[in-house]
């Protein structure tokens, strides 16, 4: 039992399992400390650049924090980075995966706080300026005691300024659009339904349906959409600037 938990794990190349280990240890210290009263989100995880809880290495930190109270976030990121990262890995190696792997995060990060800012943009076009300074003022504070402004429009001004994003999923849709770039004729099994279809399918269908939740955003599902297609984006322009220097080679269909 041992030896075939030993070469189960040696079987993980070096990045995915280090990849794995640090996501899963950073949840345990959120899960603990959480309980203590302690909230790691609010120094690492990323806040809009508006915020008093902004700081600038929060677009590399935030990607290894999840949701302390829902293992399945954590779970399903980790599934996603032990399954199709692996592969990616072997084909590339560490040191590119890595960069890979962080570049698709950040930049998952970066789209974030962009739609937040046309988002906070909107927003304040239909509030008086003294209603706008009271929320920049006074907003944090009340999230803090469990409350929020009951007008709509400086509710969500306040949750768009004050909410911090966390996960790996901008990263993780990075590794789809590069496993789906590099074997676009592989099937994958559709969950829940159990349908087979092509990686370069499964991409391209996650893709859209991504930018209609996000366009959408009538789900009240607190879900970072638009992070997850700036992973997509930041993945295709990395695969195709190295394709274009002939560092990799990437058929496209």
């Amino acid at each position: 039992m041992n030896q075939n938990s030993s070469g189960f794990f040696s079987s993980i190349p070096v990045v995915t399992k280090n990849l794995l280990i640090i996501n899963i240890i950073i949840w345990l210290a959120q899960f603990i400390l959480a309980q203590k009263g302690f909230d790691l989100t609010q120094y690492l995880g990323l806040h809009y650049v508006a915020s008093d809880n902004f700081q600038i290495w929060q677009l590399f930190t935030y990607m290894f924090l999840h949701s302390p109270t829902d293992f399945t976030h954590v779970f399903f990121n980790m599934f996603a980075v032990f399954m199709f990262g692996r592969t990616l890995e072997h084909v590339w190696g560490g040191k590119r995966f890595l960069t890979y792997y962080l570049i698709t995060g950040i930049g998952a990060g970066l789209v974030q706080i962009l739609v937040t800012y046309f988002r906070i943009q909107f927003i304040e076009s239909s509030l008086s300026p003294e209603f706008i300074s009271e929320v920049y003022r006074d907003g944090a504070t009340l999230l803090k005691s469990g409350k929020n402004y009951i007008d709509e429009g400086a509710g969500s001004l306040n949750l768009l300024l004050n909410v911090s994003t966390v996960g790996a999923s901008g990263a993780v849709f990075g590794i789809l659009l590069g496993f789906g770039m590099l074997f676009p004729n592989v099937e994958l099994m559709m969950i829940p339904i159990p349908m087979p279809i092509k990686a370069k399918y499964f991409v391209v269908l996650y893709g859209l349906l991504e930018l209609y939740l996000g366009v959408a955003n009538r789900t009240g599902d607190n879900v970072a959409h638009f992070a997850h297609l700036g992973g997509l984006l930041f993945g295709l322009i990395l695969i195709l600037y190295w394709k274009k220097k002939n560092k990799i080679d990437v058929k496209l269909y």
